[in-house]
């Protein structure tokens, strides 16, 4: 096997690892399951992090990684607040569909998984903060504390994050993010 071959199966294996994880969970699974799954040997897992946890923290970076990018591609070249701002957390939302309830409790339960959530969280909340700050500065938003406005919002996102406004309001985190916008476009727009 050349080194380009093993290279591009690694790549493909850990692509197949998001996938089942964000279908099915994780907190379930044994490393020899996940092998099963995924038709290879343990230790053609060991290749890709030294234990489960690392693995399961490994495809967690990789599926934020990747969700981040889309989110951001997704705001190229739209203009206006409402418009970027909708586009921005409606696609957080999408990003996080292929996620299912179980691995989002799991993700929730287990501390490094959850941390990097928590980033992704807070890097989202000050993303959200600069759409603000830009609206305020082209007039777009009515006259609100751009930084107060943008705290609700992370306040809401780690809420969300947390699995919180799931238990209270039986919205998953895609729906709850979509909610979050039209709120906010429509509580601070003209």
């Amino acid at each position: 096997m050349t080194a380009a071959h093993a290279t591009a199966r690694r790549a493909e294996l850990f692509d197949q690892l998001v996938e089942l994880l964000l279908s099915q969970g994780f907190a379930h699974l044994t490393l020899d399951d996940i092998a099963a799954r995924l038709h290879c040997s343990k230790s053609t897992l060991y290749t890709l992090a030294g234990s489960k946890e690392q693995l399961v923290r490994a495809a967690t970076v990789h599926f934020f990684r990747g969700a981040t990018d889309r989110v951001e591609a997704s705001i190229f070249g739209i203009d206006g607040f409402a418009d970027r701002l909708t586009a921005y957390l409606s696609a957080v939302g999408v990003a996080l569909e292929p996620a299912s309830r179980q691995f989002m409790d799991d993700l929730a339960a287990f501390a490094p998984t959850r941390e990097v959530y928590e980033q992704n969280t807070a890097f989202a909340a000050k993303r959200v903060q600069e759409l603000i700050d830009d609206g305020a500065t082209s007039g777009e938003v009515r006259s609100v504390h751009a930084a107060f406005v943008a705290d609700i919002a992370a306040s809401t996102m780690a809420r969300i994050q947390t699995r919180e406004v799931a238990e209270r309001t039986g919205l998953d985190d895609s729906q709850a993010y979509a909610e979050l916008a039209a709120l906010l476009t429509t509580g601070i727009t003209g």
